[in-house]
């Protein structure tokens, strides 16, 4: 994916400058990213579904083929992204039809009044100490306040995107107070090895790499627990909801499963998260371990998502979160709670889990 000047500052687009040209580059996002589908057309039904080299259950869904031994007349096809960015714009191509994508994304996705076709039916993980701002050691920074006047690189439209700007917020510095890159995580890397920038937010397992010679002065863990907090959502094409939600259901049920073996098969979900990242079972075991996962009831609980008819604190979440990027000029106006729960897909919670 192209990668923009380092060094140059960035000021904060609009929701129309992320929408414009969107489904031009949906076809190039998708090209950009790694499929695991041959593209041969299969069973009488598809599923086309993106997912994050993160660690989480939906490595476990994939790895495990629980939706392929579900669902044997489906053709289901696993196709990699590295940011939420280039889901929305997979989901404006018609491209997806089941995805990940953090809150802050989404929140930008719903928002306006030509909103991304999707809705929210699954929670997939809360961030935790696995999202976080580090600055290289060779810049002497200790804490947030003394990135002003540095290079900061951030995957735009990205909870770390979001989650870096309430730090600066807390740290009485504005945007305009550092030079902001838009990166993805690859390219976070070879721009931190290259001296380019000064500091990152990111997520595993390139947040990793740039610990072994930064100082961490955040994590999305602790930018939660002040109030602003952020999660990986997976969420559905209203398409699908029309046409097929029996195969959502069966998702579902299968991420459910996988949340489960998160708690009652550690060992085994190292080895699956291992596996699909190619890193060794220790790598998984510490990364994992800077996750959180929910319960597949607590998902579904009033805390988090809720159930059909009754729509949980993630509401005010995601409106808080889409108050504040409207706040920052991330976005032109915030979407109302209303607006935020009926981009939800709750029909059949908490049910069809079981």
């Amino acid at each position: 994916m192209p990668r923009p000047t380092v060094g140059s500052a960035v000021q904060g687009p609009t929701r129309r400058l992320f929408l414009v040209g969107a489904l031009a580059a949906a076809s190039a996002a998708l090209t950009g990213c790694s499929s695991d589908s041959d593209g041969k057309s299969g069973g009488s039904k598809r599923l086309r579904i993106g997912y994050f080299a993160f660690p989480s259950g939906d490595l476990l869904v994939k790895n495990h083929k629980l939706l392929e031994k579900a669902l044997p007349d489906y053709k289901i096809s696993w196709i990699k992204f590295d940011s939420g960015a280039t889901v929305n714009q997979a989901f404006l191509g018609k491209s997806l039809d089941i995805g990940a994508l953090g809150s802050s994304p989404f929140a930008r996705g719903v928002s306006g009044s030509s909103p991304i076709p999707y809705k929210a039916a699954f929670i997939l993980d809360v961030a935790g100490e696995n999202e976080a701002l580090v600055a290289r050691k060779s810049t002497g920074v200790s804490d947030v306040a003394g990135l002003k006047g540095k290079t900061i690189a951030t995957p735009f439209a990205s909870t770390s995107h979001y989650s870096l700007l309430a730090a600066l917020e807390a740290a009485g510095l504005k945007a305009s107070d550092v030079k902001l890159v838009d990166l993805q995580p690859q390219a976070i890397l070879a721009a931190w090895q290259r001296g380019d920038i000064d500091a990152a937010y990111v997520w595993l397992p390139t947040l990793d790499e740039l610990r072994k010679t930064g100082t961490q002065l955040v994590s999305s863990k602790e930018i939660g627990a002040a109030g602003k907090p952020t999660l990986d959502l997976a969420v559905v094409s209203d398409a699908l909801i029309a046409d097929d939600p029996h195969a959502i259901d069966v998702w579902r049920k299968a991420q459910a499963q996988a949340l489960r073996l998160l708690k009652s098969d550690p060992e085994g979900a190292v080895k699956a998260v291992a596996a699909e990242l190619n890193i060794s079972a220790d790598d998984a075991r510490k990364q994992l371990a800077q996750g959180v996962f929910l319960t597949p009831e607590e998902v579904t609980s009033a805390d988090w998502l809720g159930t059909e008819g009754h729509p949980g604190k993630l509401v005010p979440y995601l409106t808080g979160t889409g108050q504040f990027l409207a706040d920052q000029k991330q976005i032109d106006a915030a979407p109302s709670q209303d607006v935020v729960s009926k981009a939800l897909y709750l029909k059949g919670l908490p049910d069809v889990l079981k």
